[in-house]
């Protein structure tokens, strides 16, 4: 069986739409939904059709909790060998869980796959990625960026993109993960220190220390509607005055400092 963790938080129209997109796209699929809820648990039962309620688990807290934490308690109830774990914003397109499926078995090294995520113009966005540097971080967050040193460190981040029909990669966008749950169960759950942020990569360095693979695999195709939150005025203005960018740079600080002897 398929558990499906879908995490909200605020965005009660794009997690109907989300479920749509599950059931029309699942196929034949043995599947269970499973939906983690912050501070919006009325929307969320008001909105879940009456046909699928009992394929649904929905867990829901009076608080945001943080990403990770949300992820890790729909793990703990998941049933499924294979865990898919989907923001709200995202839209299931028809074959991509099949595919990914399909993958995992035959290719048993593999822990994480990343599907390819479209715009809703069906643009391909950037969703897999080197591991961060410092130097990354500080070009994607300063005026620096757009010097040629940081060009640079941000084309190494992003990575050169190959015309393949998989790729291994450091790590996957979290906004859809498929996840192989024998390896969770050896590697462990999400880092909780984490509220936002740098989760996801913390998740894939792990799985690769662990011995399995993290699989770019644009074959599969899922529709995000991405905004970035912590990125509002493309400037150090950022720093300063955005809550989601200072969230952003505090996980980089957790991040950089539990892997600084590795």
């Amino acid at each position: 069986m398929l558990s499906i963790i879908i995490t909200h938080h605020k965005t009660p129209i794009l997690l109907k739409l989300c479920l749509k997109s599950i059931l029309e796209n699942i196929g034949d699929i043995e599947y269970e939904i499973i939906i983690v809820d912050s501070q919006t648990e009325t929307v969320v039962r008001d909105l879940i059709e009456e046909k699928i309620f009992n394929k649904i688990k929905l867990i829901s807290f009076s608080k945001n909790t943080g990403y990770a934490k949300l992820v890790n308690t729909g793990i703990k109830v998941a049933k499924g060998n294979n865990i898919l774990i989907l923001n709200a914003d995202i839209l299931v397109l028809k074959g991509s869980i099949q595919t990914m499926l399909d993958f995992m078995k035959d290719n048993p090294q593999t822990g994480i796959i990343g599907p390819q995520l479209l715009t809703f113009s069906n643009q391909v966005q950037n969703s897999y990625f080197k591991f961060p540097t410092i130097g990354a971080i500080l070009a994607r967050r300063t005026f620096l960026g757009k010097l040629k040193w940081g060009k640079e460190k941000l084309n190494e981040f992003l990575m050169q993109k190959e015309d393949s029909s998989y790729q291994k990669v450091d790590w996957v966008q979290g906004s859809a993960m498929f996840v192989r749950k024998e390896a969770i169960d050896k590697v462990g759950s999400m880092d909780e220190r984490y509220f936002m942020y740098l989760e996801d990569t913390d998740w894939c360095r792990r799985f690769w220390k662990n011995n399995y693979e993290v699989i770019y695999l644009p074959l599969a195709k899922m529709s995000h509607y991405y905004y970035r939150a912590s990125k509002k005025w493309n400037s150090f203005l950022d720093v300063l005055f955005n809550r989601y960018t200072r969230i952003h740079l505090i996980s980089a600080f957790k991040y950089f400092w539990k892997w600084r002897k590795v």
